[in-house]
């Protein structure tokens, strides 16, 4: 029978985030490992009920997971590194994650150019692969079980190689062979189980520009997988770009079908024709699992039979363009919404009916639509006139302040200004400080959720605001930091905090997405011109400032990271919208610098994360990052020290592009993965000063003095000692106080010993 509809994966961390409160239950010790595996079980069983009463035909199984999909992947697949090895279970698996005393975390990175973060499995020529079918397996029978008839998810061996690293510094790829003999039992097992159903096996690895001798793997790797379960229908899925050119590969295998997302790779469009003539099965992905804007269902429909033009439409099923996991559950419970706007978004839920009403019209004609599915459809054609003529949208004066903007880069020179810097801020060698926030501790979650709610006063509010950042002050002042920061207590996001403040902004009270493990953020929404109504940090920022002799650093966030770490407005480009926050963000460093604030961290933490996956577009994305951040700092004085954060990149091919930015100072993520990163910097001769993590902060391990001293000895076989600052990987945020306050001491000791080491 055939298959009209699917989504590629759903949400795992529940409606109301029950996943995320379990497991942080779990690894605090006030709840038992069953507890967690209830909660889990739950969660699966309401998923699946969930889609299957939207109409949706083939449901996933295994795309849960307790932390993230390659680390499980990692443990099917036996590729668990040595520091792990003596411990097992449940224990093994978020120690891989998380560390676990004297074992580091393995190392973490965003997948793909989203804001999800995956686990980076560790590989070497001789890896020990052995399979673990076991949580494979008992998802599938739980799911058929439950009553569903499911298709079963898998990383692909492609992506699987592509996103590891070998310790070993070979190529992961010269260990295709061992690993699809893995794949091959496992597909077997699978098969003895449940003979004849979808197996849906992700590469999106097959988007990114292609390598002859990645595409060179693709036939046999895939002929040998199809051989090994023949009733099984594999499913090959890339999402978040086209695939053309692997495309024209696996359609000459003996797979099943391919999906493919023709949101974000309409250029898919070039692989029709091949598909048609392979008789392969087309899964198109035409509902838009990235953002959250509802889908203009006729505009759909019309991409569809464009499709059906080339590719019979009995061999077409509709579904969502990637996993539905990077957009909230549920628009059930924003009724702060304005009206007019929540009429225009769609969540994962909704989104499972846009998919059914999708399908159903494609392949049965608007006739056979039931009475609810009219109402439906026609509630989608009013929202899309709303949104094409909404007076909330265009502000006149964010577009006459652009065309008139002449203020684009700073005055002065980095090589002028940076001798001024130090003598007007003050500051030795291996200068100590922090990325910016403090413990957001379940007391100050509290306050800040109570004065949302009015349950306490204003007054009652900022007291203890400036109670917690004297605290900040003197856990700083008390470790011996050399630049201080306030802590940001009054910021629930670093950028729903700043979207608030800017209009052009509209807020969710359940719209979390996962981000990493128990970690959730809840994007803004931008729907129209941005600008900034009044300050929004220089209050704070004094205050803290007027509490301590020592020099306290502004914290903002970046256009383009406030950019990439939203769900953005699409019916303007993507670089209008990052220009109009840029010139908001420069109001706010010329405001900071007038109160007397001489350092500015302007972080660009999702930089890397927005680059295009092909890099014939990145030359334009790199243009306009560069320029907005670029605007964004330009009111900056000479003596006013702009830095910035990076987190997880790899910037062997952006070197050039970070020094365009012309920022004094940048931060870095290398706590995970030593000084590797760092060496790029000293080998195209970087000039500006960088603070390399030298403790990783995604970990509840409290790094000892001598570790911290090892650490920023390995740095200075890099770069020189007077180039260097010392600061753990990114905010505290996350982290408890005791864990931060001994953390920055051995930190600040460490530095102090290389110092005097000379």
């Amino acid at each position: 029978m055939q298959i009209k509809n699917y989504v590629l994966g759903f949400p795992r961390i529940g409606e109301n985030r029950e996943l995320k409160k379990a497991l942080e239950a779990y690894w605090s010790g006030t709840q038992p490992l069953e507890n967690l595996e209830e909660t889990a079980r739950t969660l699966r069983r309401r998923h699946w009920a969930l889609q299957r009463e939207a109409g949706i035909e083939a449901i996933a199984c295994n795309d849960f997971s307790y932390y993230d999909l390659m680390l499980d992947t990692a443990v099917m697949v036996g590729a668990i590194p040595e520091r792990f090895r003596t411990m097992e279970g449940t224990e093994r698996y978020f120690a891989m994650a998380r560390g676990s005393g004297d074992a580091v975390a393995m190392e973490m990175t965003k997948w793909f150019n989203t804001n999800y973060h995956y686990i980076v499995p560790e590989l070497r020529a001789d890896e020990p692969f052995a399979l673990d079918a076991s949580k494979v397996l008992a998802e599938l029978r739980y799911a058929r079980e439950a009553g569903i008839d499911p298709k079963v998810n898998l990383i692909g061996p492609i992506t699987f190689l592509g996103l590891s690293k070998r310790i070993d510094r070979g190529d992961p790829f010269e260990l295709t062979g061992r690993l699809c003999g893995i794949y091959e039992e496992l597909l077997a097992k699978i098969e003895a189980e449940a003979e004849g159903i979808v197996v849906q096996i992700d590469e999106p690895y097959l988007v990114l520009d292609p390598d002859p001798a990645v595409l060179s793997l693709l036939r046999p790797t895939y002929e040998r997988l199809a051989a090994a379960a023949p009733s099984l229908r594999l499913v090959v899925a890339s999402y978040f770009e086209h695939s053309t050119e692997a495309t024209r590969i696996l359609v000459n295998t003996s797979i099943w079908g391919v999906a493919l997302d023709f949101v974000h790779g309409p250029k898919n469009r070039e692989s029709l024709e091949t598909i048609a003539a392979s008789g392969k099965v087309l899964w198109a992905g035409v509902i838009d699992g990235r953002n959250v804007w509802r889908s203009d269902i006729d505009r759909v429909l019309g991409s569809l039979e464009e499709i059906a033009a080339v590719v019979p439409k009995d061999r077409i099923a509709v579904g969502s363009s990637c996993s539905l996991l990077h957009v909230p559950y549920s628009l059930s419970h924003e009724t702060a919404l304005d009206p007019e706007i929540r009429e225009w978004l769609s969540f994962a839920e909704e989104k499972l009916q846009e998919i059914s009403l999708v399908s159903r019209i494609f392949h049965e004609g608007e006739d056979a639509l039931s009475p609810a599915q009219a109402h439906a459809l026609e509630a989608n054609r009013r929202a899309a006139a709303s949104r094409r003529s909404s007076t909330k949208i265009h502000d006149p004066a964010v577009t006459e302040r652009l065309d008139n903007l002449t203020r684009t880069e700073r005055d002065t020179p980095f090589e002028e200004r940076i001798g001024i810097q130090h003598e007007t801020i003050g500051y030795g060698v291996l200068p100590t400080t922090t990325i910016g926030s403090f413990p957001q501790t379940p007391e100050l979650r509290r306050i800040r959720r109570e004065y949302r709610r009015g349950e306490i006063s204003r007054e009652e509010y900022e007291a203890f605001i400036r109670d917690y950042i004297d605290r900040c002050v003197a856990c700083q002042e008390a470790c011996g930091l050399d630049v201080l920061v306030h802590g940001e207590p009054e910021r629930n996001d670093m950028v729903e905090y700043f979207g608030e403040q800017l209009k052009g902004f509209a807020f969710t009270l359940n719209g979390w997405v996962q981000s990493y493990g128990s970690r959730c953020v809840k994007p803004p929404i931008i729907y129209g011109d941005v600008s900034r109504p009044e300050p929004m940090t220089v209050r704070w920022i004094t205050y803290a400032q007027s509490r301590t002799d020592k020099p306290m650093k502004g914290m903002l966030t970046g256009p383009v990271t406030i950019l990439n770490w939203s769900f953005v407005r699409d019916d303007i480009p993507r670089s209008d919208v990052s220009r109009q926050i840029a010139v908001a963000i420069a109001d706010e460093v010329d405001d900071l610098q007038n109160a007397g604030i001489r350092i500015i961290q302007v972080d660009e933490a999702a930089f890397k994360e927005g680059y295009p996956l092909r890099k014939s577009e990145i030359p334009a994305y790199e243009a306009w990052a560069v320029r907005d951040f670029k605007i964004a700092v330009a009111p900056a004085w000479a003596q006013t020290q702009i830095h910035t954060h990076m987190c997880y990149s790899d910037f062997n091919d952006i070197i050039a592009t970070i020094e365009a930015m012309d920022a004094d100072v940048i931060s870095i993520e290398t706590a995970r993965s030593g000084n590797e990163l760092l060496k790029v910097f000293a080998k195209v001769g970087y000039s500006r000063e960088v603070g390399p993590g030298v403790y990783d902060i995604h970990s509840p391990r409290i790094p000892s003095t001598e570790e911290i001293v090892a650490q920023i000895r390995s740095l200075l076989e890099v770069l020189p000692k007077e180039q260097l600052w010392i600061n753990p990987d990114c905010g505290l945020k996350t982290r408890k106080w005791e864990e931060v306050e001994p953390s920055l001491r051995h930190m600040v000791e460490a530095a102090r010993i290389v110092r005097e080491e000379g």
